[in-house]
């Protein structure tokens, strides 16, 4: 296989390169940065694969931002689409979201996103990668694969986003809230092995692949604990409050509500690329 990664020094993208160095030492893997011109003066002809990891991820809501998520993760992804296409790849892999489903269920609410449901962005982020999402689907044909891949939190070691975050969280408090969630979320390891399988069998069509087990936030914080040899004691006083507050602030939402995918789309490869369990992956997390 030959691949084109678009996008240099991503989190997904050098985590790919490593995994598939190891698993598939055979094939050949290129990687182009997008952010000036000279993208555009190679000849995607020849590549089995590209996969598009280049983006801005959801670090603002400033206005002033709007445009700069439009062009870089709806237009540069399209135009790298469509010159793949035209160069004669076979395939596209195009690193969608989860968040093209809205925020956060609030807490004690659980909608479980199915295959049927429909996507609503909730602010130009989860917009600019719908469009893209919904653009790049128009160009799978015989002749030219599209496969787009609606990932859920991705975590791992050096990752970024909430995840670390709630480590050092899990690292220095003695109790947290009680409260039961569910999240979908996927270790960086498990989408690799997805990835590679998607490669490997020329795959097309929209997938969602999560870890097999949904996971409690509170279980993250309890088995970060175990791992250092701490315990965290968890406490049920404050969880009305919780609830109550999570009307008004995003934020508890974000680390206490719910958003999960149905384990009927998820199901692709049989699961077999589910190759870290849960705590397993935490202790790789944490190191």
């Amino acid at each position: 296989m030959k691949i084109l990664i678009t996008g240099k020094n991503s989190y997904i993208g050098t985590s790919f390169q490593k995994w598939t160095a190891e698993h598939n030492p055979e094939w050949k893997i290129d990687t182009v940065d997008t952010k000036g011109e000279e993208w555009k003066k190679l000849n995607f002809n020849g590549y089995d694969t590209v996969i598009h990891v280049a983006g801005i991820a959801h670090v603002s809501t400033d206005p002033k931002m709007e445009e700069l998520y439009y062009k870089v993760n709806r237009d540069l992804a399209l135009e790298v689409a469509h010159k793949a296409k035209t160069d004669g790849a076979k395939q596209i892999i195009f690193m969608s979201s989860m968040i093209l489903y809205g925020a956060d269920e609030g807490v004690g609410i659980t909608n479980i996103i199915t295959r049927e449901t429909e996507p609503k962005a909730l602010n130009f982020y989860g917009d600019s990668k719908l469009q893209a999402d919904l653009g790049i689907q128009k160009l799978n044909d015989k002749n030219f694969k599209t496969a787009i891949i609606r990932t859920p939190m991705v975590y791992g070691p050096n990752g970024k986003g909430n995840f670390p975050k709630l480590i050092k969280l899990a690292k220095i408090t003695p109790i947290f809230p009680s409260l039961e969630n569910k999240r979908s979320m996927i270790y960086i390891d498990n989408l690799c092995e997805f990835m590679r399988l998607l490669v490997e069998n020329q795959s097309e069509g929209i997938f969602f692949p999560q870890n097999r087990e949904y996971v409690r936030t509170r279980d993250i914080v309890q088995v970060t604990a175990k791992c250092m040899g701490k315990k965290v004691w968890l406490i049920g006083l404050g969880n009305p409050f919780i609830r109550f507050f999570s009307r008004y602030l995003e934020i508890i939402n974000k680390v206490l509500g719910n958003k999960i995918y149905d384990k009927k789309i998820s199901d692709d490869f049989d699961y077999k690329y589910c190759v870290v369990d849960f705590e397993e992956s935490i202790r790789r997390s944490i190191g």
